[in-house]
């Protein structure tokens, strides 16, 4: 029996039972799902770009002088249920400059979609949460939006939006961004899950805070053995709110011949963030097809990964010709299974990335390819010297 599945099964015994998870998350914070994310960026207009050209992000909303700011500029792209937000600073100084000089481009904000977000705030602040925002009301002629937010691991921060009482493009102080060049979405649909990377014997604690502060569950935990290579190893455990529309993997160090690609990210982005935001889509081959032709690299997967294929996996709806042109790595559950690949870090620090995945059924997070995959992270860390 896989490893993953068993875990699954045993998942059925624990206090972490499905229908404990469904309690404990909607006693005091029930979320609706993501609402956007956040990153602070060194060139907003320039990463805009980039995100319509290559992941196939529409002009959303927009904010900046025109609208009054003098200190930011943020540009909003959507695709389908996903909403990307790149902010970058006008001014020299300030918090966005000494966060990207701190971390590179990265994600500042998780942001989570509430119908309440004075009540989020107050039962995730009285349990412990750090405030990054009071509960705060903004207005303008399309209605009222409340926010507030928390901290978790390093500087990222949990932004709880309140919007139904809203019919504004984005939020208030953003116009509709009007723009001729929109090139065709490549059938992103919307965030399955996002990682976190901590440092070492942190992992627990973050998995705590998200259990305590936040409600959520364990769904599933991964040691060392279960996510190692011949020279790396990390250990992972995700996170699930009630309805398991947010997802978060927590990632730590493990020992190892040589240099993890946790500890790289930890060196490069100098402590805990965001790793990587994983996103759904209902056809991975014309995803990634569509991506590739427009420039986005994603890891190398040998040939070799896929002389067995069906035999690990069992039968699958897919060419297996086709999904080997294309690097895909695919793993199965007791409930189906599923198809992924991860692009190379997306910005110039060795920090973060996207990872593409069709669900046919599974809902385990592919530990069958971790060792694939790690290797294809190895190849590329060895490149840049960081091994």
């Amino acid at each position: 029996m896989p490893a993953e599945i068993k875990k699954l099964k045993d998942l059925k015994n624990t206090e972490y039972s499905l229908k404990k998870l469904f309690k404990e998350a909607e006693d005091f914070l029930p979320l609706l799902g993501t609402d956007h994310v956040e990153l602070y960026v060194g060139n907003a207009k320039q990463a805009a770009h980039f995100y319509k050209t290559a992941f196939g992000f529409q002009s959303h909303a927009y904010a900046g002088l025109e609208t009054g700011l003098k200190d930011r500029v943020s540009y909003v792209l959507k695709q389908d249920k996903i909403t990307l937000v790149l902010t970058s600073p006008l001014q020299k100084g300030g918090e966005i400059n000494r966060h990207i000089d701190e971390h590179g481009d990265a994600v500042k904000i998780v942001a989570l979609w509430v119908d309440d977000a004075t009540s989020a705030f107050k039962e995730t602040t009285k349990r412990g949460a750090k405030a990054y925002q009071e509960p705060t009301k903004s207005e303008d002629e399309h209605g009222s939006v409340v926010t507030s937010g928390i901290y978790t691991y390093g500087e990222t921060v949990h932004l709880f939006v309140e919007r139904k009482n809203y019919q504004g493009t984005f939020l208030p102080g953003y116009k509709k961004w009007e723009s001729h060049y929109n090139p065709e979405p490549v059938g992103l649909k919307f965030i399955d899950h996002m990682v976190g990377n901590v440092g070492w014997d942190e992992m627990n604690t973050w998995c705590k805070f998200y259990g305590e502060v936040m409600g959520f569950a364990q769904i599933i935990s991964f040691a060392d053995d279960d996510i190692s290579t011949d020279y790396t190893a990390l250990m992972s455990k995700v996170m699930s709110n009630g309805n398991g529309r947010v997802k978060f993997p927590i990632n730590e160090p493990a020992k190892g011949k040589k240099k993890s690609q946790i500890e790289e990210y930890l060196d490069f982005y100098n402590g805990p963030g965001v790793q990587h935001i994983a996103v759904a889509t209902d056809d991975i081959v014309a995803t990634v097809s569509a991506m590739r032709d427009r420039g986005v690299e994603f890891l190398y997967v040998p040939d070799e990964y896929y002389d067995d294929l069906l035999e690990r996996v069992g039968e699958i709806d897919e060419d297996v010709e086709v999904l080997k042109k294309h690097g895909i790595l695919i793993d199965r559950d007791e409930e189906g299974y599923l198809l992924q690949l991860f692009t190379k870090t997306i910005v110039d620090r060795p920090t973060m990335f996207f990872e593409v995945i069709q669900r046919k059924g599974a809902q385990s997070f592919g530990v069958g390819n971790f060792k694939a995959l790690f290797e294809a992270i190895e190849r590329e860390q060895a490149l840049r010297g960081t091994l």
